[in-house]
């Protein structure tokens, strides 16, 4: 997440705590300007006793990832449970936007947050109304431009890390190439996407928001095997089951990397299902407005869902998601949602968001100063927080050596 970590690890460092980072590719060892890198060379079949080693070394207390769901994220969760190590993650918010999720132990398909309605009414009745919140500056460029230079550390350091792990199912050099392919017919985007946007006045329509082909969410906590196979599901049921009068908006993801193009694909499939002239693809725009006017919103996992509800517009999730549970979600099948939804509970998700708010997110983002700075002193704030102990007893240890130093 371009200089997230970094930023966080001064952060630490500022307050007398010890911060170690390792570096799995080129394109980490480029966002990590900082002492303490450590260069992560060996295999997957090594990395167990290899991160057994840096924990007892360095005597680490707590450790952070961004994600838990790739191969060397999943074999540090499950050994710092079996060394009662807290492990702390981060993910784009389960709200957005201006807001980032920071959970102990797991996020989406492996938190611990309960799926009970009840329970977060019961619990939020008890906490005091949230702070207020601030909009947070986020930059499209600026995550693209990151996202190329990511990539192409990763490609120079190759002979570095010769068992690079790529969880992604592209070569870097394709990503690097697909998001300067998509930057470059942003223009075009933006006019086809303004054109749609004056059709919809008016018209009801269902909304398919698409979330990102390599995404965790939806090959590890959905039915899914790839995006493909939802579009088509999502299509073929809409042609067969949805009033003749409804469309069906599919939106592209805000940071799809081009290297898929899914308006060709939404196109081909809607001929297929004999729903051409019903089907819209929207490339670029504003998802808030799209959402408001919507009749309701079909996705597999998306926290688009969770905008959605803020709303009031009936969701219906189609793979595993925090927000889904009775009260909140459609829990019908998805052939009956198509006609008249019932709108979620106002109360019921005025808990949830009250209850993940105080529990597991934090303002701030990934892609500007100002976003970074806020998310970075929010983050050191919820630590120490949540994690006293072990905080306290490492700022104590680090005074200690300092003040042994002089």
């Amino acid at each position: 997440m371009g200089p997230f970590f970094q930023w966080m690890g001064e952060g630490l460092r500022r307050r007398g705590h010890g911060v170690w980072k390792v570096n799995f590719n080129g394109g980490d060892e480029q966002f990590w300007q900082l002492p303490n890198g450590i260069s992560y060379t060996g295999t997957m079949e090594e990395w167990p006793q290899t991160l057994r080693t840096i924990l007892k070394q360095h005597e680490i207390t707590d450790v952070l990832l961004f994600g838990d769901c790739r191969q060397q994220h999943r074999v540090a969760t499950a050994l710092c449970a079996e060394l009662h190590i807290p492990v702390h993650v981060f993910e784009e918010g389960y709200i957005r936007p201006d807001w980032v999720t920071l959970e102990l132990g797991g996020v989406n398909g492996h938190s611990t947050l309960p799926r009970n309605p009840d329970w977060y009414r019961r619990t939020a009745a008890r906490l005091p109304p949230p702070p207020p919140h601030m909009k947070v500056p986020s930059s499209f460029r600026r995550r693209a431009w990151e996202g190329v230079v990511y990539n192409t550390a990763t490609i120079l350091g190759k002979r570095r890390y010769p068992h690079t792990l790529n969880h992604r199912p592209w070569p870097p050099l394709v990503e690097g190439v697909g998001w300067l392919r998509r930057l470059a017919r942003r223009g075009k985007a933006r006019k086809r996407s303004a054109r749609l946007l004056k059709e919809l006045q008016g018209r009801e329509y269902m909304l398919f928001p698409l979330q990102l082909d390599a995404d965790a969410q939806v090959r590890l906590h959905s039915p899914f095997s790839d995006l493909r196979q939802a579009i088509r599901l999502v299509i073929a049921s809409f042609a067969n089951h949805a009033p003749a009068e409804q469309l069906l908006v599919i939106k592209e993801h805000p940071l799809d990397n081009g290297v898929r193009n899914w308006r060709k694909y939404v196109a081909r499939i809607a001929a297929e299902c004999g729903v051409a002239e019903r089907v819209r693809y929207m490339e670029v725009g504003d998802i808030a407005l799209v959402v408001q006017a919507a009749r309701g919103l079909v996705t597999i996992n998306s926290t688009t869902g969770t905008l959605a509800l803020a709303s009031g517009v009936p969701v219906i999730t189609l793979g595993h998601a925090v927000y889904d549970m009775a009260g909140i979600t459609y829990q019908g099948s998805l052939n009956t949602f198509w006609n008249a939804p019932p709108p979620p509970d106002e109360e019921t998700f005025g808990a949830f968001r009250r209850v993940l708010i105080e529990r597991c997110l934090i303002p701030g983002g990934f892609f500007s100063d100002a976003g970074l700075s806020k998310l970075v002193n929010a983050a050191l704030v919820r630590l120490e927080k949540h994690c006293p102990f072990t905080f306290a007893a490492q700022s104590q240890r680090q005074m200690a050596q300092r003040e042994a130093g002089e």
